[in-house]
């Protein structure tokens, strides 16, 4: 496997995650500068396949202040975080777990099990537990719901479990397709949850909760299709947020109001009403 290690400014960190994520990378991780000469450096990591010619050829396209270098990984070691993932407690009734991860609890206990497989999101990451906690605040029995960048589909999923009447799961990545249909079938909402790579733009109608954990330039993009699909008293659960800049998100959300903040290790989601 030939990993793009992408170095960058420590300001441009966002905006280059979220140049990544729009060439279709299924995750992105970031590290401190590994030669460790320089402050405020970043190094993200991701992987645009094993065709060295293709994935050069995207990364020209980078401005001239990011740097960039490929890196042969070890196949075998790609997937040895699966044996160090563990249960994450969203709330004191609610845990995702991975799937191979066995659990205990007690009957009042909610548990999501997720199988990632290609797509992101095992449910552990700050601005999913975020997310997830805003949504269990808001939502009320019947409601609809959106998850707009779905990834494995652990929002939509729990949505259900919880007692939204349907949740539409929508990402670019075509994967998710079999990985949420997989995912809902597990957690006993197959015929809830419908995933498909459907652009928000051609998402027609209105939905009760809309939940966007993406990036702030993404989230800005897409304002005016999240204002249109929330509907009329509803709301917009945004995360992707660094806590303390995201005021600019806001601000372009608006007539949207702030209704509630949740903050977790430098992480923020806010939810939002008309």
């Amino acid at each position: 496997m030939i990993a793009l290690v992408l170095t960058v400014p420590g300001p441009d960190a966002e905006l280059a995650a979220d140049v990544l994520w729009s060439l279709g990378v299924l995750a992105v991780e970031e590290r401190e500068c590994s030669d460790g000469t320089q402050d405020d450096v970043v190094e993200l990591w991701t992987s645009l396949g094993d065709d060295v010619d293709q994935v050069t050829r995207a990364a020209e396209g980078f401005p001239d202040r990011w740097r960039w270098h490929l890196v042969e990984v070890d196949d075998s070691v790609v997937d040895t975080w699966r044996a160090h993932a563990v249960p994450t407690w969203v709330t004191q009734d609610l845990l995702v777990t991975p799937t191979w991860v066995p659990v205990h609890v007690e009957p009042d206990v909610t548990v999501i099990r997720i199988e990632p497989g290609v797509t992101f999101g095992l449910g552990d990451h700050p601005t999913t537990v975020l997310t997830l906690r805003a949504m269990v605040a808001a939502l009320t029995p019947g409601a609809t719901v959106l998850d707009v960048g779905c990834g494995s589909g652990v929002l939509a999923i729990a949505a259900c479990v919880l007692g939204a009447s349907t949740a539409d799961a929508i990402d670019l990545n075509p994967a998710v397709i079999d990985v949420v249909a997989g995912n809902a079938a597990a957690n006993g909402v197959a015929d809830l949850v419908h995933a498909s790579t459907m652009p928000l733009q051609q998402v027609t109608g209105t939905f009760d909760i809309v939940l966007a954990n993406i990036l702030a330039p993404a989230l800005i993009e897409l304002a005016d299709d999240l204002r249109r699909v929330t509907a009329p008293g509803g709301l917009l659960i945004i995360s992707g947020l660094l806590d303390g800049r995201s005021d600019h998100v806001v601000e372009a959300l608006a007539p949207l109001q702030v209704v509630d903040r949740f903050t977790r290790d430098g992480w923020t989601a806010i939810s939002l009403r008309w």
